[in-house]
Formats: C-alpha cells, sequence, structure tokens
C-alpha cells in the first residue's frame, strides 16, 4: 500500500495523472477482500496508526491470512489482541511473532522507535490489574510510543503512588488502571496536568460486578480531564493514549 501511495504520489508530481485522477485512485481500493475478511490498508493514511488484528473469535488460519496481507501492503508491526496460547503458536509458526500471554497480546515485526511528544505512563492499582495493563503498554509501544510502568500503587497504599509523584506529574498521558472502587483514576486525575485515561477492570468480589462499580466510578470521577474506556479494554486505552501523544508531531 505505502509503495503503490508512493508510485501516485510521484505520477502527480510528474504530471502523468492529474490531481483528480489521483484522489479517485486513492478512494477506490481502501480495503482489501479476502472473504472472510475485509482488512483496511488505508487506516494508516486515515488515521496515522495501522489496522490491527482482533484475534478473539477468528481461527489462527484467519489470523495468519490477515497478517500476511498487512505485511505485504507495507506494514512493519502487526498487532494482534486477544489472542490465545494456543492460536499464537499456531501464527508463529508462519511469523515471527513475540507473544505476551499475560496481556494476550501479539506482535509481529518489530516494535518501532518512540516518535511521541512524551512519556505515557501505565500505572494499576494492584497486580491483579496488570495483564489488562500489559495490553494497553504493549499497544501504545507497538504505536511508536515510550511507556513507564507503575504497578500495585493504588488507593490502599497510597504512599506506594505519592513516591512516584515526579513520573506522574511529567508524564504526557497517563492510563489509570483499577478494580474494585475504581478510586485511583481520580487521585492521579488530582495530581496530573495532562489527560488520564481510565481503565476499569473486572477486578473485584461480589459487589463490584465484574467491573461495572469501577466503570461507574470511573465515569463520575470528580477530577477534570478524566475520560473512561470500556471494562478491561486495555487496547482502547493504549490506542488512544497514542493518539494524544502524537498530537504535537502530527
Amino acid at each position: 500500500m505505502k509503495t503503490e501511495l508512493k508510485t501516485i504520489l510521484e505520477n502527480v508530481r510528474d504530471g502523468k495523472i492529474s490531481v483528480d485522477d489521483a484522489v479517485l485512485a486513492l478512494k477506490k481500493e481502501p480495503f482489501e477482500d479476502i472473504g472472510y475478511a475485509k482488512i483496511d490498508l488505508h487506516r494508516k493514511v486515515r488515521q496515522g496508526m495501522p489496522e490491527v488484528i482482533y484475534g478473539a473469535g477468528k481461527t489462527p488460519q484467519q489470523i495468519c491470512g490477515i497478517a500476511e496481507r498487512m505485511k505485504n501492503s507495507g506494514q512493519k508491526t502487526v498487532l494482534i489482541t486477544r489472542l490465545s496460547k494456543e492460536a499464537a503458536q499456531i501464527v508463529s509458526g508462519q511469523f515471527e511473532m513475540l507473544y505476551h500471554e499475560e496481556a494476550r497480546i501479539g506482535i509481529i515485526g518489530q516494535i518501532p522507535e518512540p516518535s511521541g511528544i512524551g512519556k505515557i505512563v501505565v500505572v494499576t492499582a494492584g497486580t491483579s490489574d496488570i495483564p489488562v495493563a500489559e495490553e494497553a503498554a504493549l499497544t501504545a509501544e507497538a504505536h511508536g510510543n515510550e511507556v513507564i510502568r507503575l504497578y500495585d500503587v493504588g488507593v490502599a497504599g497510597i504512599h506506594r503512588l505519592m513516591a512516584h509523584l515526579d513520573t506522574i506529574m511529567t508524564a504526557s498521558v497517563i492510563i489509570a488502571i483499577a478494580g474494585m472502587e475504581g478510586a485511583l483514576a481520580s487521585v492521579v486525575g488530582g495530581l496530573s496536568d495532562c489527560p488520564v485515561i481510565a481503565v476499569p477492570t473486572s477486578v473485584g468480589y461480589g459487589a463490584s460486578f465484574e467491573g461495572l462499580s469501577a466503570l461507574l466510578a470511573m465515569l463520575n470521577s470528580c477530577a477534570s480531564g478524566v475520560s473512561t474506556v470500556n471494562i478491561d479494554n486495555g487496547f482502547g486505552a493504549g490506542y488512544l493514549a497514542g493518539i494524544i501523544n502524537h498530537m504535537e508531531a502530527k
């Protein structure tokens, strides 16, 4: 896709095609239809971030087929989320892939050098939140961001968080991840001067309702500048943080 785009732009420069013809050419094939999937090859052109494969519900063969088309189109890093260990073993037989079992993330190709304007800080309330945190952190890293991890610094021992105030206060974006009552996001939001993305997790006892309690608490945060993604959606938080961290560069 990158080579094709370059050729079209060179043809416009050399006067071989008109601007209108170039626009038409770019609109004609924005995706590749391979039957079981329509791969969005224009996503990086439109949004600055390429297509990502959601692994859950797909067969390993389907994942391999999609990844192959993405690699052939010039995509250097292919991110696969919610990838089971069993599927990862099969995909790894066809591609050189780094698999993170805890986060259920597979990365084909090299993680790019950081190109964002600052650092993304991923903070968790507890150790049990780390799988979601790693999904967020790896997603951000796969999209060219420097990530700092601060794990197990929740409000049950808030002095642990206070020991890292310099890191919190110099972040470009913060992802605050917590289950239970979800209080960490409000505390972090009250200490920082950057956007805070809150991620409720399904960690907690019965009345936490598998993350619903934390979700509602984060949505009702009294700290300004806190936004919230869905329960256990580390990918969504990492992706959004990456966009924010690249705004000035864009």
